[in-house]
């Protein structure tokens, strides 16, 4: 299953990435998360939330637009396995670039993310470098 995750005028918000071997504590996470005001479920299972909308006039990024971003990700327990913001640089790169699969399936990747784990992706976009 594929995904790309488009930011539109998004300033900061909030992905979580599921695969279809989610865990249970994952599946109790997306089932309560999906409540929560302002969680928009898209059909792929990815759940997102707009924590701070950019400007109306800001340039919104296709999905394939380099952006220059700040993130973090962590698991539903709060363990980081990445951070642009606690290396103080932010990456650049085009949202279809993020992962190109909702989270990673049976896969492990590195050594805090088990096979079936929900990933939660805080992003900022401060600048959109392409048009």
């Amino acid at each position: 299953m594929r995904s790309s995750i488009a930011c539109i005028a998004i300033a900061i918000g909030l992905f979580v990435l599921v695969s279809a071997g989610t865990t249970p504590a994952g599946k109790k996470f997306l089932d309560e998360n999906a409540k929560k005001d302002g969680v928009i479920v898209l059909p792929s299972g990815l759940q997102y939330k707009v924590v701070k909308s950019g400007a109306a006039d800001a340039p919104s990024p296709k999905v394939n637009t380099p952006c220059e971003c700040h993130y973090k990700g962590t698991l539903i327990d709060g363990t980081e396995f990445d951070s642009s913001y606690r290396r103080g640089q932010p990456a650049t790169f085009a949202p279809n670039q993020v992962i190109k699969e909702l989270a990673y399936g049976d896969q492990q990747r590195g050594q805090h993310i088990k096979p079936g784990s929900v990933l939660i992706f805080e992003l900022e976009i401060l600048k959109v470098k392409g048009k």
